[in-house]
């Protein structure tokens, strides 16, 4: 398997960030990180090993960039507002240095798949959402939809626009309705421990999907799918397997 690394400074972050790719061709798919986790986590946990075969047929490309957590919305010494305002930051790395480099410097053109576990999952499923001129589907495993957890009830405008359960119920533009319904989506998450909030959370987004007529994958699974490494190494290869992974158009 053809696997890269990469080191580069950021401008926007005013820091170094690092990021592995996997595979030589195929659909890219863009991984974020559980709370606080790094660009390794999803080899060392064992998830690259579930797709190998893919990877190395060319199918797919994986992309495993750096959280920024423990200076965002895990940053419990900072405001809400500058956890809020230091998540924007990484935002625009994500859609204005990384996704570039990843097409101009290393050929990867399709839109690409986010996917990601626990915080991975707010993740993906918060940049599928505010960026599908960018991705076109989304695999998230068990992520919360919304930052209360993190930081109570403060709310700005930084907050509403990356806590999906607050501003898709408000969302009426075409542009992203045509979009979210073109594109895949899958939402899972267990009914064991550990996932309450999760579960809570997932099915507010399947009520909001469907007023909206976005079609969407919400998948509960049993009560014994806990909220851990060994249901989503089984979750992601079984998910991933029923995507259409050809590229679309705008």
């Amino acid at each position: 398997m053809k696997i890269e690394y990469h080191k580069n400074f950021s401008p926007i972050l005013s820091q170094d960030m690092e990021f592995k790719v996997y595979g030589h061709a195929g659909k890219p798919i863009l991984v974020f990180p559980a709370q606080g986790g790094r660009f390794f986590e999803f080899e060392d946990f064992g998830m690259i090993a579930t797709v190998n075969e893919r990877i190395e047929a060319g199918e797919i490309q994986i992309i495993t960039p750096d959280s920024l957590d423990n200076q965002t919305w895990a940053n419990w010494n900072a405001h809400p507002a500058e956890r809020a305002a230091r998540h924007e930051a990484y935002d625009q790395y994500i859609c204005k240095e990384l996704i570039p480099f990843l097409r101009e410097r290393l050929g990867i053109k399709a839109k690409a798949f986010t996917t990601g576990v626990s915080m991975g999952g707010y993740h993906c499923t918060n940049f599928f959402f505010r960026h599908p001129d960018i991705f076109d589907g989304v695999i998230a495993l068990s992520g919360i939809m919304q930052l209360k957890m993190f930081i109570g009830d403060y709310s700005d405008d930084l907050v509403y626009f990356n806590s999906p359960l607050s501003y898709l119920p408000n969302l009426s533009d075409p542009w992203y309705l045509e979009r979210y319904r073109k594109s895949q989506i899958v939402i899972c998450v267990g009914q064991g421990a550990w996932e309450e909030p999760m579960l809570f959370d997932a099915r507010q987004l399947k009520e909001i999907l469907a007023e909206k007529q976005i079609p969407a994958w919400i998948d509960f699974w049993g009560y014994d799918v806990n909220h851990d490494w060994p249901w989503w190494r089984k979750q992601f290869p079984y998910f991933l397997s029923k995507m259409d992974l050809s590229s679309h158009e705008d």
